[in-house]
């Protein structure tokens, strides 16, 4: 390196050291561009292990002369590379100073600009100080002066405007009071600021003194004209400039002109409704709806012009009577509560509401909360939603109004009256169905069907009822009454199930009997668990062999109260959410169907199951004859058996006639597909094992056997049908498992047992997965396999060590 060189490079060195610290990401270029060097940074390279790895050979050391030229020319181009980036580096500092230097000298030129600057603007504002300085207090005088002269002249209205004051109410001139007294407060509200002054303190309270005595006058004129008879020699007229005069004054003073004049109003409505007489009892209510009428007609003919229509005096007058109508209905129920009945309620219910959608039209667009006018927080609001009769409730005219329920909400106290009348009457109208379901001919369908396997119309009338009542008592209140309602509801929804519904199935002969305990059985509460209990009992006879089958009319009721259950099921749900949208918000988590929404379902499982069993007891003779089959003899493969052909005409007799029934309810005739799937094939299978002795062509001919039934069984849901349609896919999943189990099980029947037969054991291990060593001894029996006590010890030891490598083999 040469001179220079060293120079700039002790010149650097000298320097402050700088350390750059640049991002990974950088760093890594860094290295990537350097050729990957970090090996020879760290502080474990080991230079001897690197070089024995480069020359790993005594034949590879003829290259070191090279390698070593080769590194000498990268040094060399480094080092060169060095002393450029060295040079420019200084290069580049030296500018930097120089730019550095230069902006130092501007920045103090600019500085001393901004003194200079700052200098003359405060020479300029001295100045303009000294201009106006005097304009100043020229302003300062004048604004003083106005003042002084608008004190004066506000002083000379004030002193003024008290004597005339004192004239006019002596003289009752309120027309022209009106608008000096607003004067002289609005001066009043302008000498706040002198009330240090004695003089006009006693000013102030001169006006007060003739507002107050202005207001006791006009009361009283108020009082002499209405209560003074033909005495009184105020007129009308000066009554309405009083009110007018009223206005501007202190608001208690119009309150308490209402509140008399309103008392007075309605004094004679308080006399003639007391509790003392008769015709305060709520079979006169009408009496009392109809004294407002007259009363607000005689006020508005007579006595309308005196009052500003901005003081709303008619609906005052109609908000204070429903106040006091609520407070005296409430104490006179409670105190005779004995002598109140449903009929007399409802009446004064309907008169109460109908009374009230007239206020609500009458004064229709007035807000009763404006004008200190207010309704009573602690009286609920009534929810007047489907309303229909009336053409104001009709159209939707009370919704929300706050007159609705104004006078109404005094009978929610004693609404249990109403629910219990709701209860006596549902009850009667359960007893009639049930009445009507007994006189039923035996062939008519089940009760009052409209056709086989239709709804039960009796259904519709008790929903139709309920709808009826929730309309009905959500006009009256969305509080306690409704959960009662709820309850009641729940009630006979209960007792339809129990006398209707179940009533209306088989009671004798079908299907082992099921019918014929049924209704003893259902007495208790438990009905379904009792249901459930005969179903067992009807299994066990069927197995017991009885042939007994249901008629086409009682499949008919079976598939009435399937499709009625169902009708019930769904039309439940949608009467607990409407009674959760009309009860209070509070109480809507209280309300829960969902006990009676399980009974109609575990009616509908049932009836289900008593038309599997059904169908069951009309295939179990044929099943019984396959085991009686002799399929050891059986020389050749033919046809389908007798006993397939007998079983597919049971299922073509049965199911068009239950598909045909259930109709409107598909998804429950599929299940009813797939439970008759899920009970019937295991019978099959063990009337398979009950097959033995078996030769290989009888198990041929078993085989085809199964294979027609899989085939039947797969066309089971459109057997019949002019539409073809595929199975649904749970029940096709179910028959193609079943059976499969079935043809596998005749495929174990079907293989040789030879040798020590540990490849028989294995294939029945592996084509029945699930079985266990009892079915395999039934599998040998039905081969006719006669074998010692030491061959089936040594064949349980070969399914043992099968099952045991198969389970291995699925953990894995």
């Amino acid at each position: 390196m040469d001179s220079n060189s060293n120079d700039i490079l002790d010149d650097k060195d000298n320097g402050p050291e700088v350390q750059m610290n640049f991002p990974s990401s950088v760093m890594s270029r860094i290295e990537e561009l350097m050729g990957g060097t970090e090996q020879f940074d760290s502080d474990e390279f080991d230079a001897v292990a690197y070089i024995n790895r480069v020359f790993p050979t005594e034949q590879s050391l003829s290259g070191v002369e090279t390698a070593a030229a080769r590194c000498e020319f990268r040094l060399s181009g480094v080092e060169q590379d060095i002393r450029r980036l060295v040079r420019a580096q200084a290069e580049q500092r030296e500018a930097g100073q120089k730019a550095l230097l230069e902006a130092q000298r501007c920045i103090a030129e600019l500085a001393l600009q901004v003194a200079d600057i700052n200098k003359k603007a405060e020479r300029s504002e001295s100045m303009v100080r000294e201009i106006t300085s005097e304009i100043k207090q020229l302003d300062c005088a004048k604004s003083n002066l106005t003042a002084a002269i608008t004190a004066l002249n506000h002083l000379h209205m004030l002193v003024g405007g008290v004597d005339t004051l004192r004239a006019m109410t002596a003289t009752r001139q309120y027309k022209e009071i009106a608008l000096p007294m607003q004067a002289i407060m609005e001066v009043l509200q302008h000498f706040e600021c002198y009330q240090e002054i004695k003089e006009l303190t006693t000013l102030r309270d001169q006006v007060y003194t003739i507002r107050d005595d202005l207001a006791q006058q006009i009361l009283a004129d108020f009082k002499q004209a209405f209560m003074g008879g033909s005495k009184s020699n105020i007129s009308h007229r000066t009554l309405s400039e009083a009110c007018g005069v009223v206005d501007i004054l202190d608001p208690s003073v119009k309150q308490d002109l209402l509140k008399w004049f309103i008392g007075m109003q309605l004094q004679e409505y308080q006399h003639l409704f007391s509790v003392e007489e008769e015709g305060a009892w709520l079979a006169h209510v009408e009496r009392r709806y109809a004294w407002l009428k007259r009363r607000l007609l005689s006020f508005e003919e007579a006595l309308a012009n005196v009052f500003p229509r901005g003081w709303r005096l008619s609906e005052r007058i109609a908000h204070q009577f429903c106040k006091i109508t609520h407070t005296e209905l409430s104490n006179i129920m409670s105190s005779r509560r004995s002598e109140v009945d449903v009929k007399l309620l409802l009446y004064a219910i309907q008169k109460t509401y109908n009374f009230e959608l007239l206020l609500h039209k009458r004064f229709t667009g007035t807000d009763l909360e404006a004008g200190n006018i207010e309704v009573n927080a602690g009286e609920k609001q009534i929810d007047f939603e489907d309303i229909k009769d009336g053409e104001a409730a009709s159209n939707g005219a009370g919704r929300g109004s706050p007159w609705v329920g104004l006078i109404g909400s005094c009978f929610e106290p004693h609404l249990s009256l109403y629910i219990d009348s709701l209860d006596a009457n549902l009850s009667s109208l359960i007893e009639r169905f049930v009445q009507d379901a007994k006189a039923a001919p035996a062939g008519g369908g089940v009760g009052a069907a409209v056709g086989e396997g239709a709804v039960i119309s009796s259904c519709a009338d008790l929903f139709l009822f309920y709808k009826k009542c929730l309309v009905q008592c959500a006009r009256l209140t969305t509080g306690q009454p409704m959960l009662e309602l709820a309850g009641v509801f729940q009630k006979y929804l209960r007792e339809y199930a129990r006398d209707v519904l179940e009533a209306a199935l088989p009671r004798g002969g079908g299907a082992g009997g099921v019918g014929g305990g049924l209704m003893g059985a259902l007495g208790g509460a438990n009905l379904v668990t009792n249901l459930h209990t005969l179903l067992r009992d009807d299994a066990n006879n069927a197995a017991g062999g009885s042939d007994a089958r249901y008629t086409k009319q009682e499949i008919s009721k079976i598939t009435s109260v399937i499709t009625t259950s169902e009708y019930c099921l769904e039309t439940s749900i949608h009467l607990e959410q409407k009674l959760k949208e009309k009860v209070a918000p509070g109480l809507a988590d209280e309300i829960d169907l969902t006990p009676e929404q399980d009974i109609f379902h575990k009616i509908i499982n049932d009836c289900i199951q008593m038309l599997v069993q059904d169908l069951e007891v009309a295939c179990e003779p044929a099943l019984a004859a396959m085991a009686k089959i002799s399929w050891l003899n059986i020389d050749n493969v033919g046809d389908q058996s007798s006993y397939i052909t007998q079983i597919i005409m049971h299922f073509k007799n049965a199911i068009p006639y239950l598909r045909d029934h259930l109709s409107s309810s598909r998804k429950y005739f599929t299940q009813f597909c797939i439970r008759f799937a899920n009970s019937f094939i295991p019978k099959f299978i063990q009337n398979i094992y009950k097959c033995k002795p078996i030769s290989t062509v009888g198990a041929e001919q078993l085989l085809l056997d199964t294979h027609m039934l899989k085939t039947a069984l797969l066309e089971l849901p459109c057997l019949g049908s002019e539409v073809r349609r595929q199975a649904p896919a749970p029940f096709a999943k179910v028959v193609i498992r079943l059976m499969g189990q079935a043809e596998a099980l005749l495929k174990v029947v079907m293989a040789p047992l030879e040798g020590n037969g540990e490849g028989f054991v294995g294939q029945f291990a592996r084509l029945l997965p699930h079985c266990t060593v009892a079915d395999l001894h039934r599998v040998l029996l039905m081969k006719g396999a006669k074998m010692g006590k030491a061959q089936m010890a040594a064949l349980d030891a070969l399914f043992k060590e099968a099952t045991r490598d198969r389970d291995k083999d699925g953990d894995k």
